[in-house]
């Protein structure tokens, strides 16, 4: 007699009840949510902590070294699992790329519904996210797992820099470019891709990107004349933007028409394909974000967008701009563009973020 069949396994986006760094925690209720924490005095060692919301902590071992940790997990934003591994593999990596540091080794954080998903599927999940730790030329060293509703998948990521080279996200200065190294566009290719309406360049056009390591991290923190990195992530590029700008107490200017997109991104966008988190992002932080007239409101979604994966974020002197550039060519980002500014915050204003048309 043979054996039953195992019932068809459901699409991995239709378990969650949202994909990539669109699960981030709203900026404003997380705001809440901290207000009431009580932080412990920080010892010296601790170079960079919770205090400006930087990409990852950094612990100073000794005068040649400085430990980068940082964790980060979520629900799939595509249905292959192969793909959906090597996106959160690469988007936990990333933080370690933004603080100006070398990956040395991961550890996988695995929650999968075990009576839901095949060993198979979740096999996948895990060889994309070693795959992804094999480019970046680190191992797995171990992890933990949970039988959980949803399918969540990340790193802990680790790794070294030298404590002159750390590049925090508060320490842009008056007078500085802004270069951004990744296009904008992949959480309104997800929201097209959960209703069948992206086609196969958009989808690999998402892949693509969402799977491109940081690389160029390390070496523009080795420039004299870059001053502060980040990574733009689940906030979008304003949110993450905004946390520059609070930082360093300034105001960053952003010229809209210069920010590199997805192609047909925004399309899809005035099509009505954009995450629930778009809106949530603007909710948060839009009172500190001034637009130009007219701005219309698929380049608003775009400007709020979370990135799943997104692209560093370099504020740097405006003679380095060149230098900035040609590590980001030298590292195939072909995307890289000069996007903004920097400018002195004026008196009795909070730092903001302008937006130029």
């Amino acid at each position: 007699m043979n054996a039953p069949e195992r019932p068809a396994e459901p699409r991995l986006t239709s378990l969650s009840h949202g994909g990539g760094c669109g699960c981030k925690i709203a900026p404003g209720v997380l705001s809440e949510i901290l207000k009431g924490t009580t932080a412990m005095p920080l010892p010296p060692e601790l170079l960079v902590g919770i205090a400006t919301a930087d990409d990852a902590a950094v612990w100073m071992l000794n005068d040649e070294q400085a430990l980068v940790a940082t964790t980060d997990f979520f629900m799939p934003i595509v249905d292959d699992p192969y793909e959906f591994g090597r996106i959160a593999a690469t988007n936990a990596i990333s933080d370690v790329y933004a603080m100006g540091g070398r990956p040395i080794m991961a550890l996988a954080l695995v929650g999968m519904p075990i009576a839901v998903l095949s060993t198979e599927t979740i096999a996948r999940v895990l060889q994309g996210g070693a795959d992804v730790c094999r480019a970046a030329g680190i191992p797995i060293a171990g992890g933990h797992t949970i039988d959980s509703v949803e399918a969540i998948y990340g790193l802990v990521a680790m790794g070294l820099v030298h404590p002159d080279r750390v590049r925090r996200n508060a320490d842009a200065r008056p007078g500085d470019r802004l270069v951004l190294g990744k296009p904008l566009g992949v959480g309104v290719m997800s929201a097209a891709l959960k209703k069948g309406e992206l086609g196969d360049a958009g989808y690999a056009a998402m892949i693509a990107t969402t799977t491109k390591l940081n690389t160029p991290g390390p070496d523009l923190a080795a420039l004299p004349g870059v001053h502060a990195i980040t990574d733009v992530t689940g906030f979008g590029l304003a949110g993450h933007a905004l946390e520059m700008a609070r930082g360093a107490a300034c105001e960053l200017q952003l010229d809209w028409p210069a920010v590199p997109l997805l192609d047909g991104v925004r399309r899809l966008a005035a099509q009505g394909f954009v995450t629930g988190a778009s809106g949530r992002n603007w909710a948060g932080y839009g009172q500190d974000v001034v637009l130009p007239a007219g701005f219309a409101n698929e380049d608003r979604a775009l400007l709020t967008d979370p990135q799943t994966s997104g692209g560093l974020l370099v504020s740097c002197a405006a003679e380095a701009v060149p230098e900035v550039m040609a590590v980001f060519a030298r590292h195939g980002f072909a995307q890289a563009a000069e996007v903004g500014r920097v400018l002195p915050r004026a008196e009795h204003v909070a730092p903001r973020l302008v937006v130029r048309a």
